[in-house]
């Protein structure tokens, strides 16, 4: 019964650790808020103001998670508690792989909900815009970016978020040239923002005749995407709008006519693109809250309190130093440069197994 008295001893800093987690929710406030929303639904002409309406009911649905995950959390704690009382009293060991079960899954979820509670930037909870470009190397470099979409797009798809292809420019000889996805689900901002940065494979070059080992690069942009009640006052003489025959997917209309847009914000250069929308409207609508989104970052970041203070060239990828190495000869492994984490199976990490990546990123204080 060793096992159990171990775990009986860890569950009393888990008891303090489960009070901490509480206060960081701040239980109380959120139970108050929750009280108060569901006293506004209640209320007559609730629903005239049908895009206010449907904010606060998301706002209540996220609360009302937030509480019923540490409810639940609390309540398989006490249940562990109870099971190794009732083993140690029965001495009976064969209790003990169930215990131990529950105990590791509780601390599965204790520790994402801990996760959770570090995600209280101002646009933490959006949606997510992420855009993959293909660096210098030719091939190898658009095959790579090719493979970063495809990770991003299989860790969305395992959280459960719903994912949007926006703009794709795939290279001609293979891979992309560059990519542009919506991420949406609660949170997608949150954890995605500290993916932003140049991403380096190195592998042998399935494109080298030779075999030789060749070390490629490609760069993701993260950005939230706003809400549509917020919005930014952009000069229409500095936008370029240029329409274009869509080359990704999108069916048979999209090749056919010039659908695709693209928007070029003058005194900075940044340029977007959307063509996987129904129509030319559908496109331009979407291009423009891509624009929006990436001159209010863009504000933010250069301290600008507006953005006609916002001139130069902001187009080019800033390479510098990258944030993550992706080995696959002469050995495997995946590395965080910002946190020193590392994985040794980067098949699992490729396949969007990045959940380690992200978390250890977020607690990190250096």
């Amino acid at each position: 019964m060793v096992e159990l008295d171990q775990i009986k001893y860890e569950l009393t800093d888990m008891a303090a650790n489960l009070t901490e987690l509480g206060e960081s929710l701040d239980v109380a406030d959120l139970s108050e808020k929750l009280n108060q929303i569901n006293k506004t639904t209640e209320e007559d002409g609730f629903w005239e103001d049908h895009e206010a309406a449907q904010k606060l009911l998301k706002e209540k649905k996220s609360i009302e998670t937030k509480l019923n995950e540490y409810q639940q959390l609390k309540t398989e704690f006490e249940d562990i508690g109870i099971l190794i009382d009732l083993a140690l009293e029965a001495e009976d060991d064969s209790m003990i792989p169930e215990i131990q079960q529950a105990y590791e899954e509780y601390k599965k979820k204790a520790e994402s909900l801990r996760i959770k509670t570090l995600l209280n930037g101002e646009y933490d909870n959006n949606n997510a815009i992420i855009s993959v470009h293909a660096g210098s190397g030719g091939l190898d470099a658009q095959d790579w970016a090719e493979m970063l979409l495809r990770m991003y797009t299989r860790w969305s798809e395992t959280k459960g978020y719903k994912v949007r292809m926006l703009d794709c420019q795939p290279a001609t000889e293979g891979g992309i040239k560059s990519a542009t996805l919506l991420i949406e689900g609660e949170n997608a901002y949150g954890y995605l923002k500290n993916e932003k940065g140049v991403h380096r494979i190195v592998r042998i070059s399935p494109f080298d005749s030779s075999g030789r080992r060749h070390t490629s690069f490609a760069s993701l942009d993260v950005i939230p995407e706003m809400d549509d009640n917020i919005t930014v006052d952009i000069n229409p003489d500095d936008l370029r709008i240029d329409t274009f025959r869509s080359s990704g997917a999108g069916g048979q209309h999209v090749n056919k006519t010039d659908s695709a847009i693209r928007i070029t914000h003058i005194p900075t250069n940044i340029v977007v693109s959307c063509q996987n929308e129904r129509s030319q409207h559908q496109n331009k609508e979407t291009a423009m809250k891509v624009l929006m989104a990436k001159l209010m970052e863009l504000a933010q970041e250069e301290h600008k309190a507006n953005l006609d203070e916002l001139k130069g060239d902001y187009s080019q990828i800033t390479w510098g130093s990258q944030i993550r190495s992706y080995v696959f000869h002469p050995y495997s492994l995946v590395k965080d440069h910002r946190t020193n984490a590392e994985v040794g199976n980067v098949y699992a990490v490729m396949d969007g197994d990045l959940d380690y990546f992200i978390n250890e990123k977020l607690k990190f204080k250096g």
